[in-house]
């Protein structure tokens, strides 16, 4: 079904509308298959290739033998001239140590991406450029990137995304989780990016009973709660088992207890910009749960002016709640020990902390910093046993984004390869990847939930 509030999506979603809007060359934006309970992990065949040499190939299948896919080796026949049949595209390109065997990721790709099925999957593996043994292997390695972002701009008309899953050495076992998720409905509206598995120092995998389940047993405290896409989070952690503390400010109070009522977790109302709001959390972590496993830092701000007009107010509390908060809280319960070994954080940023944005200083600069906190916090993290990540939403409609003036708002959603505006769950679902013991493997990365957006690296 089109995004809630989008009347363009819906007319041109009509068989009448459709004709129209491709005869007169309007973005026609696909429908996007999400996830539903009793979905399989992946929707149809897989067709598994690889170049001489590379090391992934192998980890890949047995990761699609444990979700119950179906692996190909060679393309199905057509079927009364369907040239389709593929419900995704896997490609260990780890072995292509030289532009010139750039070829054979060519070779693979050109005559199949026709037959790949609407909504369907490109995941190319592939080293981490910089532990390549020689100078032409890390060009080649980091040339895929480039092949990877245009596959996505290609395939994104019709509902399907391209991904770039870079495993370091010792890291081929840590791959499953990603592909399960990069793979699956659950990643709708993530595409065109690159993610790095099994890297130096990252962190346990641990394989859950039920992959259905992977958070039973596990704490997970999300800020922000009470609605939009925390709510999300906070509904999607608990469907996979975790027990959820949600928190918001006490002017969301009769919201938050909803939300906590409504999916079995808890509630503390807190204002997390005040300076002994990370001791008080602390405290109620240690009283109440012991621990966190998964500690989501997702409330945010907006408090829009050109830097020139903005007041130091404006910038004060933007910055207050959307980094440092984030970086007092952090600290807190890391210091007191009480987010544990395997356990993980996951903070949201923004593409506008990636892009900038006009009228937005104080929100890019305050998410470009989760940005910093991930990256600074992840050496720190993994002696702890834990891992941290960055999840950077695009246009995703909520709210917020309803109340925009109406030319902005439609940029927002067409600029992407996906044309259109994700929801709330697309962002719970790359945190709830994030939060699984079994992506104890990806630490460090920065995960932009954004259908592609054609603004930002």
């Amino acid at each position: 079904m089109p995004v809630s509030g989008d009347r363009y999506q819906s007319l041109v979603g009509s068989g009448v509308g459709r004709a129209v809007g491709r005869r007169l060359g309007l973005p026609v934006p696909p429908r996007l298959r999400r996830h539903q309970p009793g979905m399989p992990a992946v929707a149809g065949p897989v067709l598994v290739g690889e170049a001489r040499g590379g090391r992934l190939g192998d980890p890949a299948r047995a990761a699609l033998r444990s979700m119950r896919a179906r692996a190909l080796a060679a393309p199905p026949d057509p079927v009364d001239g369907d040239r389709g049949g593929l419900a995704a595209l896997v490609y260990d390109a780890s072995g292509i140590d030289s532009s010139e065997r750039l070829r054979a990721a060519y070779d693979f790709f050109s005559p199949l991406l026709r037959r790949l099925d609407p909504n369907g999957r490109v995941v190319v593996l592939a080293g981490i450029p910089e532990q390549a043994v020689t100078a032409r292997a890390a060009v080649a390695q980091r040339a895929l990137e480039g092949l990877v972002r245009s596959i996505a701009k290609e395939v994104g008309g019709r509902g399907s995304t391209a991904q770039l899953v870079q495993v370091g050495e010792g890291g081929e076992d840590s791959t499953e989780s990603t592909l399960r998720f990069l793979l699956s409905a659950r990643s709708a509206y993530v595409s065109g990016q690159v993610v790095r598995v099994g890297a130096p120092g990252a962190g346990e995998v641990v394989r859950p009973a039920d992959w259905e389940a992977p958070l039973v047993g596990r704490v997970a405290a999300v800020t922000g709660a009470a609605g939009g896409i925390g709510e999300a989070i906070a509904t999607t952690l608990a469907r996979d088992g975790a027990e959820v503390l949600c928190i918001d400010v006490p002017t969301q109070g009769p919201a938050l207890s909803a939300v906590a009522n409504r999916i079995g977790g808890t509630s503390l109302q807190l204002d997390i910009a005040r300076p002994e709001a990370a001791a008080r959390l602390g405290d109620h972590v240690a009283e109440r749960h012991g621990r966190v496993d998964a500690l989501v830092h997702n409330a945010g701000i907006t408090r829009d002016r050109t830097l020139a007009r903005m007041s130091p107010e404006q910038w004060d509390s933007v910055i207050a709640v959307n980094l440092s908060s984030q970086e007092r809280i952090t600290a807190e319960l890391l210091d007191r020990e009480l987010v544990g070994r395997g356990a993980t954080i996951v903070c949201v940023s923004s593409v506008s902390g990636i892009a900038g944005n006009r009228g937005q200083a104080n929100y890019a600069a305050s998410k470009a910093g989760v940005i910093g906190l991930v990256r600074a916090l992840a050496a720190p993290a993994r002696e702890r046993g834990a891992t941290i990540n960055a999840v950077a939403p695009g246009f995703i409609e909520t709210a917020m984004t309803a109340a925009m003036p109406v030319v902005i708002r439609e940029a927002g959603r067409r600029m992407n390869s996906l044309a259109q505006g994700g929801e709330p769950v697309d962002v719970a679902e790359t945190v709830a990847w994030l939060a699984s013991p079994a992506s104890g493997g990806v630490s460090g990365n920065v995960v932009r939930v954004c259908g592609q957006a054609l603004i930002g690296a």
